[in-house]
């Protein structure tokens, strides 16, 4: 499996957004809702799968977009293809704050296990599937982690890493444990594990979950400080109830001053 040779420029600080290059006939796919703009002469075209050279025929393609589906995501994916005879530019910005992090999977072996949401886009012709787990832990346990995604070839691949993205090289045994949904991704010689945090106090009061992710090495991981889940369940926590302008935002009696605030509407 051969995937596009791509060139890229990564822009922004917070809201990062990649610019892919495109020569003739060269093309790139991405989730639905991640385009920001391409030039004129790009043809953009809804794939069955992920449009990866392997998936040949009816069955093929059936069989990647079930894979997706296993994974929570579209059955379709978008793919943007330079039909004109120039270089031509695509981008793609970030769902929410972060880094967008290139994968290079010639680098690493053909192969990177990410979270099922990471993944931005990537050359067509890298395949887009679910890593597949023997272990009974990461089915029942791993809760935001426990379904990852692999990004197989030999083409870039592009993820997104919320807020501030780690970069961890562990050496052979190393052992790193992780919350479930700060991981990024990994490459395919990384162990991979859930396991119990343990201790009555640490399960009922920690306020962290009862399991982490265990990491083991060789290998390279990525790492986010601002998992989506996370920033979704502090946005939710704070949003006001019932449709009106939250009066206690702010305050030292928060919800209460809204009941001594004199509501009128009875």
């Amino acid at each position: 499996m051969t995937a596009h040779e791509i060139d890229y420029d990564i822009y922004g600080e917070e809201m990062q957004y990649v610019e892919i290059e495109l020569d003739p006939q060269e093309a790139v796919v991405a989730e639905a809702g991640s385009f920001m703009m391409m030039d004129s002469g790009i043809k953009m075209d809804t794939i069955f799968g992920d449009g990866s050279n392997q998936d040949k025929g009816v069955l093929g393609k059936l069989f990647s977009a079930g894979k997706r589906m296993l994974t929570g995501e579209s059955l379709f994916m978008t793919a943007f293809l330079n039909v004109e005879s120039g270089k031509k530019k695509v981008s793609f910005a970030s769902p929410y704050p972060g880094k967008i992090v290139p994968i290079d999977l010639t680098e690493y072996g053909g192969k990177f296990v990410c979270q099922k949401d990471a993944f931005l886009c990537a050359a067509k012709g890298v395949s887009v599937g679910i890593e597949f787990s023997r272990r009974l832990g990461r089915g029942f346990f791993g809760g935001e982690g426990f379904i990852m995604q692999k990004l197989e070839g030999d083409g870039m691949a592009f993820v997104h890493a919320g807020g501030t993205m780690a970069r961890k090289v562990l050496a052979p045994g190393e052992v790193l444990k992780v919350d479930t949904g700060c991981i990024v991704g990994f490459t395919k010689d990384v162990d991979y594990n859930i396991e119990f945090i343990g201790g009555i106090k640490n399960t009922l009061f920690g306020g962290e979950g009862v399991f982490f992710a265990t990491l083991r090495g060789p290998g390279v991981v990525y790492i986010q400080s601002l998992p989506f889940s996370r920033l979704a369940g502090r946005v939710w926590a704070a949003a006001p109830r019932g449709g009106g302008k939250d009066k206690g935002e702010g305050s030292v009696l928060g919800g209460l001053g809204d009941l001594l605030g004199g509501d009128n509407r009875f």
